[in-house]
């Protein structure tokens, strides 16, 4: 007989692929005509798109820390989207490298079922 179920609310690690980028080099419009063109190499300043990152901007408008995904631009100035949301025009001088871009993003949460409670739920 089971009288609880304790500590079983553990981290679980959320995995969800979000794919490599793209290998077109032109973005087409409605008509098939083009629209703009990308750049030849992935990799600028030797940061690549999905990229997770951590910016330390001493000065300036955005001073902080952010923390996660970058989007490169060729000219060297970044996008990071953090939890907090969107910090555009960060300088690749700022950003340290964290983990390459391998197609996934990972998470650890902490996964609750709404049944079972800790230290109440009872076997039936």
């Amino acid at each position: 007989m089971l009288d609880a179920v304790v500590h079983w609310q553990k981290p679980t690690l959320a995995v969800k692929a979000n794919g490599r980028g793209s290998y077109q080099r032109t973005r087409l419009n409605a008509y098939g005509f083009p629209r703009g063109y990308l750049t030849r190499s992935k990799r600028i300043k030797g940061f690549q798109t999905g990229d997770r990152v951590v910016a330390t901007v001493p000065t300036g408008k955005k001073t902080g820390v952010h923390h996660g995904h970058v989007a490169v631009r060729a000219s060297g100035s970044f996008n990071i989207q953090t939890v907090n949301g969107l910090v555009q025009g960060i300088n690749h001088r700022y950003c340290k490298l964290i983990q390459r871009s391998d197609g996934y993003s990972y998470e650890n949460r902490l996964l609750s079922s709404p049944w079972l409670k800790p230290g109440v739920s009872r076997r039936h």
